[in-house]
């Protein structure tokens, strides 16, 4: 009796500790979001949104850290349980770096903002709609202990690749071509640099939970 009460207890905790890797995971995605309406369409409320919501992804981020430790130092969790502690105590980090760089765009953006458009940014657009899908499908992934979702979600960031390269390529030309747009073609490859940074550390996320329900990793 006393055996299965701590172990509900410890079920308890993990289903906690789940769904707060969601809302975490929902907050990037939120940020990421409002990094697009920033960058794409000039928008300085969201990118003040989205600057000023990181504290909150820090703090939970911290709370996390706080309750995994406590679980694993009281509830002594073995086998898949500790694997599924461990992979959400690395996850966090990656998923707070994630967010970072949501920020890290919703500033370029910003100052984006205050001079005429080099181009239309399709290709970023697109990088941050396949961003958001990943995460969206990360969240499932997680809270249905899904690998085929999570590999799905993982296989996701060779799309970002591909765009960072071309966004890369077509920038590097302009600014041979025309050295008067070497200030601003700058800018947009560091906010390139920052999507791929981004989806690399949603990626990360994912290998954890497929270490997490498999014991391998990628």
């Amino acid at each position: 009796m006393v055996r299965s009460t701590a172990m509900d207890t410890l079920n308890q905790d993990l289903l906690e500790i789940n769904a707060s890797t969601v809302r975490m995971l929902s907050q990037v995605r939120e940020a990421a979001g409002l990094a697009q309406q920033a960058l794409i369409q000039a928008d300085l409320e969201a990118a003040q949104k989205c600057i000023e919501g990181d504290d909150a992804i820090d703090k939970l981020m911290r709370q996390l850290e706080k309750q995994i430790l406590i679980i694993i130092a009281r509830r002594q969790p073995a086998a898949r349980d500790l694997r599924f502690l461990g992979a959400i105590y690395r996850s966090l980090a990656d998923i707070e770096r994630a967010g970072d760089y949501a920020v890290r765009v919703a500033r370029a953006a910003r100052a984006l903002a205050q001079k005429p458009p080099l181009k239309k940014y399709l290709d970023m657009e697109r990088i941050l709609t396949v961003i958001s899908t990943m995460i969206e499908v990360t969240i499932k992934a997680l809270a249905e202990s899904d690998i085929e979702v999570a590999k799905q979600a993982w296989a996701m960031d060779n799309e970002i690749d591909d765009l960072y390269q071309q966004i890369e390529r077509e920038l590097l030309t302009y600014m041979i071509e025309d050295p008067h747009t070497i200030s601003v073609s700058t800018q947009l490859l560091s906010i390139g640099r920052y999507l791929e940074r981004f989806g690399d550390h949603i990626e990360n996320v994912d290998e954890h939970i497929i270490f997490w329900l498999t014991g391998v990793r990628l």
